[in-house]
């Protein structure tokens, strides 16, 4: 097997050039541990740097500013970024907001890649990659110290520079190299299949979290028919990250409260670290933790019952085929875009007639398309998908073999697709011609957008389309209208999934302030346990044809373009009583939210989102920043190309 090498920094410019500035870095931390009456005993600050930003939008006047510190602990090196407080720019930020992006002692054992971006014009920014694939938001040093960053984090970590870009800085990466070189692409891989073409590979990051691996792969066949849900990406995702979680509220507590002379931290979040000094001892605890018998749960401040018979209109039939034929013309034009789209919402299609609805729908056809135009656009885009798809088959071996990412990226689509939606008939047999046709589909696309490529969770957004289409071509082009609204959701940064989570997070604090208020006091403002939701919309929550159903609810755009995020808030508010009766914290509310999948009453949870929305109205949206997903993004030429060096807001 090729190896790639891997260079070590020493023989790196930058880091040469910033060993001095380092040891200056490290000397005036030291001064400022000294100084620090706050900071536990054996904790070494090694760097420091002021006026280090996050952009919550797209928006520079936006921009939060806060310190950022490596302390070194032991032999352990940890990461903080702090907020500074009543600093911001602009005055829509307010200091919850900017609570929400703090980063408190994440150790670098959880960190799988750092990479460094520097655009022609701006500022340098870095971004820092856990081992979960989920990514903080970018970093930017507008005072400089790149350089020293990474020059600290080298004599402290094991960091080494990818060869596959020098951009990207892997982070005690001791793994095989063929892994290393989507580190930072691409979410966590599912647990490995024996008999998979890459089995002899290392293990992959979804492997880690299996304690039973020889049962998986005496069972491979049976298991990846039957137990699809246990592949589920954002399970690993979550599981890691809640270790992350439980580690920042231990360590917060103990080892790095930020110092009363740093003068940025606010009292009352130095009060709620010290009430929360004892939580990481029960969370871990193997004990049954008896929950107190008279929690009071605050009442719900929308008397949601009687919101949603008030707003929620009933779900009706789906719609059929006559009906369907009255809202076209004698050429074949759609007569009423908004009376189709508000049937469908309230709906849904029937399945004989999907095929043709969801291609107006996903936006492969116009409204104001006649049968004739859409005849030739069909003919038109199955020469161009071929064309497209004999990029990939008219590559040799030879050429293969010196083509990594492509050989990467196809071995974990093999990968997928034979673990995607195997309990249904249509995937159901191993030598089945559709679960090609996914293959197919699948490296046709990551060569059209070959930026993002493939990620983990694709096939499951792609799956259905496929079973609907049931053909190549236009399953293809459907696929691509869809990934241009949700194709942040797998940008490497993981700015679009951050954004739709902060953006719920507001509607949560609108709609309902006691749970919002209950999250903040369970260290849950992150609302990372709703990621599998929002990532694949729901597609692991509801039976497949309920997910069909739901998704074409959401394509409508009839009451909102973020009707997902009203549905979390929904089925969050419908369990809320449980939630805060039962003192759930992050471990324990994660646990909960995946074991609701397939227990979720969908009419109801509709029904329920609409007069959410109807309720949040215009205060709703301006929750939800401009660009967000599945809105188009603001800059059009920017939905087929992820962020990158030259990128600047």
């Amino acid at each position: 097997m090729h190896e790639i090498d891997i260079h070590d920094l020493s023989d790196d410019a930058d880091y040469a050039a910033s060993i001095q500035q380092g040891s200056a870095s490290m000397n005036r931390s030291d001064s400022s541990k000294q100084s620090s009456s706050g900071e536990q005993e054996g904790a070494e600050i090694v760097y420091l740097k002021d006026n280090v930003a996050i952009h919550p939008t797209q928006y520079a006047s936006e921009r939060i500013s806060g310190r950022l510190k490596l302390i070194k602990q032991g032999g352990s090196l940890f990461m903080t970024w702090i907020p500074y407080k009543g600093q911001s720019s602009n005055a829509r930020l307010s200091e919850k907001d900017k609570s929400l992006y703090t980063i408190r002692a994440v150790p670098f054992s959880d960190v799988r890649s750092i990479r460094r971006h520097t655009p022609t014009l701006g500022w340098q920014y870095v971004i820092v990659v856990l081992s979960s694939g989920l990514a903080f938001p970018p970093l930017y040093f507008y005072n400089g110290g790149v350089r020293e960053f990474l020059a600290t984090i080298k004599q402290h970590a094991y960091l080494v520079r990818s060869a596959e870009d020098a951009n990207v800085f892997l982070v005690n990466d001791f793994q095989d190299p063929l892994q290393r070189t989507l580190s930072s692409l691409e979410l966590p891989r599912a647990v490995s299949v024996a008999n998979s073409p890459s089995s002899a590979a290392a293990p992959t990051d979804g492997e880690t979290f299996d304690r039973n691996s020889a049962f998986l792969q005496e069972n491979a066949r049976q298991w990846q028919k039957h137990n699809d849900p246990a592949r589920d990406l954002s399970i690993q995702v979550l599981e890691k990250f809640s270790l992350v979680t439980r580690f920042a509220r231990e360590t917060t507590s103990q080892l790095f409260r930020e110092a009363q002379g740093d003068g940025f931290i606010p009292s009352d979040r130095r009060k709620q670290d010290q009430k929360t000094n004892d939580y990481p001892r029960i969370a871990e605890s193997n004990d049954v933790q008896k929950l107190p018998e008279d929690v009071q749960v605050p009442a719900d401040p929308l008397e949601f019952d009687k919101l949603s018979l008030v707003w929620g209109k009933p779900r009706q039939p789906p719609l059929g085929t006559e009906e369907w034929s009255a809202f076209l013309d004698c050429e074949g034009r759609v007569t009423d875009s908004e009376a189709v789209r508000k049937r469908i919402f309230y709906g849904g299609v029937e399945q004989g007639l999907r095929k043709e609805v969801w291609r107006f729908l996903l936006g492969y056809h116009s409204y104001d398309s006649t049968y004739a135009e859409r005849e030739y656009l069909v003919s038109v885009r199955k020469s161009e998908y071929e064309t497209i798809k004999n990029q990939w088959k008219s590559i040799s071996k030879e050429q293969a073999r010196r083509f990594t990412k492509f050989r990467e990226r196809k071995g974990l689509i093999e990968k997928d697709v034979v673990r995607t939606d195997r309990s249904i008939s249509f995937y159901d047999e191993d030598d089945s011609p559709n679960i090609k046709c996914l293959r197919d589909i699948l490296l046709t696309y990551s060569f059209y957008n070959f930026d993002l490529g493939y990620c983990q969770g694709m096939s499951d957004l792609l799956s259905p389309i496929l079973y609907v289409m049931e053909d190549e071509s236009e399953s293809f082009w459907c696929f691509v209208a869809l990934m241009e609204r949700l194709g942040p959701n797998f940008n490497r940064d993981q700015n679009g999934m951050h954004s739709q989570l902060f953006a719920l997070s507001k509607l949560v604090e609108l709609l309902d302030s006691p749970l919002h208020n209950y999250f903040k006091q369970k260290d849950c403002l992150n609302y990372f346990f709703c990621f599998r939701w929002v990532l694949i919309q729901f597609k692991r929550e509801f039976e497949f044809e309920k997910t069909m159903r739901l998704w074409e609810v959401l394509w409508t755009h009839y009451r909102s373009e973020h009707l997902h995020l009203y549905v979390c808030v929904a089925i969050l508010k419908r369990y809320r009583s449980k939630i805060i009766g039962e003192e759930m914290d992050f471990d324990t509310l994660l646990k909960f939210i995946n074991e609701l999948s397939g227990h979720i009453d969908l009419d109801a949870i509709l029904r329920d989102a609409e007069a959410l929305c109807i309720c949040a109205g215009e205060n709703g949206e301006s929750c939800i920043p401009p660009g967000t997903p599945p809105s188009l993004p603001l800059d059009d030429a920017s939905m087929y190309y992820q962020q990158d060096d030259d990128d600047v807001l």
